[in-house]
């Protein structure tokens, strides 16, 4: 059974800060290439952050140099750390092992359950 476990979302202030895990199970952890993306109501889903499984990182513009993106391969977890939030940033934030990447659209793979950010005061 494959399963992406996602959590650490909630409400924040702008330029608060939020730490996202998606923990896998039933995969070989390492061997995936790993990603974060989010969907606000209305929108498509947008890729936010990729990790490869040789440790390659690309970021959507709109986040550069606010959140982080990393592995841990001991803990089958991907991370994101958001900081500098803001309220453009909310939305249901999605954690994808093994899609492929079309412009900023991921397809296929595995996906988890998805976990909120809300940005407001």
């Amino acid at each position: 059974q494959v399963q992406l476990a996602e959590s650490g979302g909630g409400l924040v202030q702008p330029g608060g800060s939020l730490k996202l895990s998606c923990a896998a199970s039933g995969i070989t952890f390492s061997i995936y290439d790993m990603a974060w993306t989010r969907q606000a109501p209305g929108n498509q889903r947008e890729i936010v952050a990729i990790i490869g499984r040789g440790g390659r990182i690309s970021y959507l513009d709109a986040v550069k140099g606010r959140f982080t993106i990393s592995r841990d391969g001991a803990k089958n977890t991907v991370y994101l750390q958001m900081n500098s939030l803001k309220p453009e940033d909310t939305a249901l934030y999605y954690c994808n092992a093994g899609g492929q990447v079309y412009g900023n659209t991921l397809l296929g793979g595995y996906w988890g359950q998805g976990t909120q950010v809300t940005v407001s005061s």
